[in-house]
């Protein structure tokens, strides 16, 4: 069995020799030693009055390593960095492929719809409810594969700006059909600039650019 006596006098004074004046008694046969922030103990040895340690028990206590040079046994301590649990980046939430590639989908959709809405307005050609009705389908479908890629706050927030813009396409349809019904004479620039088929084409491109830079930021083109 090995014992620190032969170890640097540094390391002694700090480890081995707990002598009975460190302490407000002497430590009573079986007792144990424990270092602060280490798991573990090592028994303590009565000789003369002494209290030492075994260098083995110590060394695992610390989780230090041993060496050996001839008359010489080296205890090598671990650097206080290396116990330190070692910090990780925090992951930065941004947009899933799927959600981006559900989202773009579904702003097709709804610029198919809007393209069609409006070429009838300016040239005069009627377009049929039930082609209305079946794109209103398509949109909805396309919403509801987005819902489905929803895995981060990020898709879920740019998800408010998709239901948003469908909400608006919609109310610029029903706009048409009013007018239709009402058999209501339709000026060929009767959308062009009109507010809300303004902000139905800047929430398009708002939303293409946001998910391009990969990191949301809310378009108020889109409420």
């Amino acid at each position: 069995m090995r014992y620190m006596t032969a170890v640097p006098a540094t390391i002694v004074a700090a480890f081995l020799m707990l002598s009975a004046s460190g302490y407000a008694q002497a430590p009573k046969e079986g007792s144990t030693l424990t270092i602060a922030g280490n798991s573990g103990e090592a028994r303590l040895l009565q000789i003369n009055g002494k209290a030492y340690v075994e260098v083995e028990s110590l060394a695992r206590l610390t989780k230090g390593t041993l060496s050996f040079q001839a008359t010489r046994t080296i205890l090598t301590l671990p650097a206080a960095d290396s116990q330190a649990p070692v910090a990780t980046p925090p992951v930065k939430v941004v947009f899933t492929r799927a959600f981006v590639q559900a989202g773009i989908e579904e702003m097709g959709s709804i610029r198919e719809w809007r393209i069609v809405i409006v070429r009838a307005v300016q040239n005069n050609v009627p377009v049929l409810p039930e082609w209305i009705a079946a794109q209103h389908t398509l949109a909805e479908k396309n919403l509801a594969f987005a819902s489905a890629a929803i895995s981060t706050d990020d898709d879920r927030n740019a998800f408010a700006l998709l239901k948003s813009e469908l909400n608006n396409m919609q109310m610029l349809s029903d706009l048409y059909l009013a007018m239709v019904a009402r058999s209501t004479a339709m000026s060929p620039d009767t959308f062009d600039n009109a507010p809300l088929e303004e902000q139905i084409l800047s929430c398009a491109r708002d939303f293409v650019a946001m998910t391009e830079s990969r990191e949301y930021q809310d378009q108020q083109s889109c409420h």
